[in-house]
């Protein structure tokens, strides 16, 4: 049950307590859980590596991550690891701008999922938390997150649609199969994987951003040669193959337009007498069947 309260202060004059009511919504004060959060981002680029900022960079999903990370953490370290090429670092710095302490890349296109996860472990051996988004762009197994609990032998909650960070210890709401819900408390060291509704990135200050175009961002070898691996691009669903339309193609197209077999018939106008006009009208509808046998007296 989510309770609210208005804070009162008392002020003595003439020996009357006068009690004013504040005119804000006081803030919870947030308790921090950890020290040390590390937040996985899965970089994503278009065919042929080309940038495109409409089909390339992380998920909302990994964006959430990070404001996890940076609610927890609160004024303590939080450092971002991104697994791909050169052009990820224009992500890392928009994490450095929106109030990330390190950027970390490892210099790799991808590679199996374990893989990945034993490169990122091997740089979040000391962090409390590891935060990664439950998806990814190219719509990837999300498999990260348990290898990573794994090769850390961290405690994991999965697929998480609400965090208190003001709980000790961390409190947290994970989805289940129908509608269901199931409420964990987490030790840490743990891996954690949110959905994209959990949290919404903050936005980054201009000083920031513009402190970050020149951050440092350190880069890693990855777990495999960049020319041998793979690169990671947008989902597109493979073309389906089917059989060509029967009957050829004149067929084909008098059926999606629903204009009758091979023989056709075209409008005709005619002058008549109202009493001629009528017979065949009449004579057309009985033909077409609409009028059927006229009951006798």
């Amino acid at each position: 049950m989510l309770r609210m309260w208005h804070v009162l202060s008392g002020v003595q004059q003439g020996g009357r307590h006068l009690v004013e009511l504040s005119r804000r919504w006081p803030r919870r004060r947030v308790q921090t859980v950890v020290s040390r959060v590390t937040v996985c981002w899965k970089w994503v680029s278009v065919d042929g590596g080309d940038v495109d900022p409409r089909w390339s960079g992380v998920s909302p999903a990994d964006e959430a991550a990070l404001e996890v990370g940076l609610q927890l953490a609160g004024t303590d370290d939080v450092t971002v690891v991104c697994v791909g090429p050169a052009e990820a670092d224009t992500v890392l710095r928009d994490a450095l701008a929106a109030g990330a302490h390190h950027a970390v890349r490892i210099n790799a296109t991808t590679a199996a999922s374990n893989d990945v996860a034993h490169a990122i472990a091997a740089l979040a051996h000391d962090a409390d938390l590891v935060v990664c988004g439950d998806y990814s762009l190219d719509r990837g197994t999300g498999s990260v997150p348990a290898y990573l609990a794994a090769h850390l032998g961290a405690a994991q909650a999965l697929g998480l649609v609400h965090i208190d960070p003001s709980s000790s210890p961390l409190r947290v709401i994970r989805r289940l199969d129908g509608g269901r819900r199931e409420v964990l408390d987490v030790p840490t060291p743990a891996v954690l994987s949110v959905e994209g509704s959990v949290a919404r990135l903050r936005r980054a200050p201009l000083a920031a951003a513009l402190r970050a175009k020149t951050a440092e961002i350190r880069v890693s070898p990855g777990p495999a040669a960049a020319e041998d691996m793979a690169q990671i691009t947008a989902y597109r669903p493979r073309a389906r193959q089917l059989p060509a339309p029967a009957g050829g193609t004149l067929a084909r197209v008098r059926d999606i337009l629903d204009i009758g077999a091979a023989e056709q018939t075209h409008a005709e106008t005619v002058t008549l007498e109202p009493s001629d006009a009528a017979a065949l009208v009449i004579e057309q509808l009985d033909e077409w069947g609409y009028l059927g046998e006229q009951p006798t007296d």
